[in-house]
Order: structure tokens, then C-alpha cells, then sequence
């Protein structure tokens, strides 16, 4: 049962190395936490994306069910955190896939997008899970504008 419920949280972990830990608050007696990771855009220097997670704890798994899954509430922030270097992008409406990680022992995932608004000039940041059937309609976003900045494009400023 041990190794069963160890192996079950290592696919709540990051699965991205950038991805740190920064907070963890306690939310009840049972053990349930939020976690607060901090996450630099790989492709975007000099912006940071501090998104939260809801962590239930092995009695609320044993309480209410879903063993191997976790909610869909997230959060997301993401600020200038160093001058903006921003590398080759997708520029498409879909944007890129950022950051990913577990919430559930195979099919749900946690998962962050970027897209870049060319019109107001703006990088949009998405936060969502996706699943495999009943996809959530649980997501936040948060924007860098990049208007009147110093910004340094790697291919130059798309036009």
C-alpha cells in the first residue's frame, strides 16, 4: 500500500526541471496543500510564471475517492522578472505548450500555454487541464505586456 501511494505522488511532481517549489500552504488539519511553483518561460527570458496546485493529502484520498487524482483549481501570475530576451516562438493562435505536469496518475495534466497577442503587442499565458474525456473548463490567464518594453527578439519582432 506504501509503495503504491509513493509511486502514486511521484506523478504529481513537475515534469519539468525548471519548475521549483516556492510555497506550500497548508489549506486543513487532514494534510491537503496549495503549491506554488515557479516557472521560467524556457523560450522567453526574463519572465517568470508563478502557478498554484491543489495537493490532496492520503486521507482526503482514502475520504472522498479519486486516489490517483487531484482537482482542477490552478492560478497562474506571470511578471518580468529580468530583462525580455524572447527566443524562436510559435506565433500561431494556438500558441505552445510551456510547462506540463501531472494530476492524476496517467491522464490529466496540468498545463501552461503562451500565446502571443501580435495586435496589442502582449504574450498571454493560459493555465488548464486537459483530460481525456469531460476536458475542464477551470483555466486563468495572465498577460506581459511587451509594449513600450526593451524586448530583444531573437528572429527580430514579428510584423
Amino acid at each position: 500500500m506504501a509503495l503504491m501511494l509513493f509511486s502514486a505522488s511521484l506523478s504529481f511532481a513537475p515534469s519539468v526541471a525548471n519548475a521549483e517549489v516556492v510555497g506550500k500552504v497548508g489549506v486543513d488539519w487532514i494534510g491537503n496543500d496549495i503549491i506554488v511553483d515557479a516557472i521560467p518561460d524556457p523560450n522567453v527570458k526574463g519572465v517568470t510564471c508563478h502557478v498554484t496546485y491543489f495537493d490532496r493529502s492520503v486521507i482526503d484520498r482514502v475520504k472522498n475517492g479519486k486516489w490517483f487524482e487531484d482537482p482542477s483549481n490552478n492560478s497562474i501570475a506571470c511578471r518580468q522578472t529580468g530583462p525580455i530576451e524572447i527566443d524562436d516562438i510559435d506565433l500561431s493562435k494556438g500558441g505552445e505548450e510551456v510547462f506540463k505536469t501531472g494530476m492524476s496518475l496517467i491522464w490529466k495534466k496540468l498545463v501552461v500555454n503562451r500565446i502571443y497577442d501580435k495586435d496589442n503587442d502582449t504574450l498571454i499565458y493560459l493555465v488548464h487541464s486537459r483530460q481525456v474525456t469531460d476536458g475542464s473548463a477551470k483555466m486563468a490567464i495572465s498577460t506581459i505586456p511587451l509594449y513600450g518594453q526593451n524586448v530583444s527578439w531573437k528572429n527580430g519582432k514579428p510584423k
